[in-house]
């Protein structure tokens, strides 16, 4: 099977231990997550050849960040190392009324100061079948929107499905550029999005127009017309019932109709960071294998909904664990 390719920041991960806040603690767990490359391990854990490629500092933090990949079988092999540091960011986990806590210490990372011709993309994209992005890489440097503008073209002059979260994260856009300078031309090399209502409006400034019920698909119906090489637009909704307990649903646009998943309600919620990366990696997962799309969102949030049962950024689950919550078993049952 041909591989998939994801480019972005991977930081270090601090975390207290358990559910305590960083004012009590005298240690913090260290571990790694980036959005991108948290794609790359789900679908390498679950056998789909993927390769992550980005930028460490030539040190030993740089070092453990790639062998934490590795370990669950992403290809590093096109990972630079250079001048720079590792970005970092601390989570405080919630509890029922106590929301997760997220403090990032990110600048000037060796990520951020990245050189774009550093990355030979022809090379990359050799037996490469898709590429995926998030909003977040264009949004940390120029540099870094650059080599994902040079990866974007490439992947387009060779075929290669492209995907991308657009998610928009509006303090990190700090080095002159806005979002909608930079976005939109990215979004153009797209063949399937991520995006919500408030994304559309925040980086395209697309709002509902009243042609359709849902205002989703009048958004998503814009969106196609703006940019038309897409082919589909999905989002997930999170219902919040507490910082423990959330329902997870996720729907696909195709230009003329919408698909909706099932709603899989979370009762205990370990660690949700990443859990939109494992959504995205059970999508492309089934785009791949299934290829049916009711099947690729049903997976999607079966894998996404696991997730957040499982510590660290990256999930773990293995294939029979989420074909079980797909097929509607939610009971947790002993396994012998």
């Amino acid at each position: 099977m041909k591989k998939v390719v994801t480019f972005g920041e991977i930081m270090g991960r601090f975390s207290p231990p358990g559910y305590g806040k960083i004012i009590q603690s005298q240690s913090l767990n260290l571990t790694f997550g980036g959005g991108e490359a948290n794609v790359a391990g789900g679908l390498a854990h679950l056998g789909i050849p993927a390769m992550h490629v980005t930028k460490f500092p030539a040190n030993e933090l740089g070092k453990a960040a790639a062998g934490y990949y590795a370990r669950v079988g992403v290809d590093t092999s096109e990972i630079q190392f250079g001048e720079g540091r590792l970005g970092l960011y601390f989570v405080e986990f919630g509890a029922a009324m106590r929301p997760i806590q997220v403090t990032y210490d990110r600048a000037d990372s060796a990520f951020a100061n990245l050189d774009p011709a550093d990355f030979n993309w022809h090379e990359i994209f050799k037996d490469a079948c898709w590429f995926h992005w998030t909003g977040i890489s264009p949004a940390i440097s120029e540099s870094a929107a650059q080599a994902l503008r040079d990866a974007v073209a490439v992947a387009n002059e060779m075929g290669i499905t492209v995907s991308a979260d657009v998610n928009y994260r509006k303090n990190l856009w700090q080095y002159g550029k806005t979002v909608q300078e930079v976005m939109p031309e990215l979004i153009e090399g797209c063949d399937i999005i991520v995006c919500g209502k408030g994304d559309a409006e925040d980086i395209l400034d697309i709002v509902p127009d009243g042609s359709t019920k849902s205002g989703w698909e009048s958004v998503c119906k814009q969106i196609m017309t703006r940019f038309p090489r897409l082919k589909k637009i999905i989002n997930t909704k999170r219902g919040q019932i507490s910082a423990s307990q959330n329902t997870l649903s996720a729907a696909s646009f195709n230009g003329t109709k919408s698909i909706k998943s099932e709603t899989v309600e979370i009762s205990q919620i370990v660690d949700r960071i990443g859990g939109g990366d494992a959504f995205m990696a059970g999508y492309i997962y089934g785009n791949l294998i299934y290829f049916d799309e009711a099947k690729s969102l049903s997976f999607g949030v079966a894998a996404s909904a696991l997730k957040h049962t499982i510590e660290g950024d990256i999930n773990l689950a293995n294939l029979d664990e989420i074909e079980t919550v797909m097929n509607g078993d939610l009971s947790g049952r002993l396994k012998r």
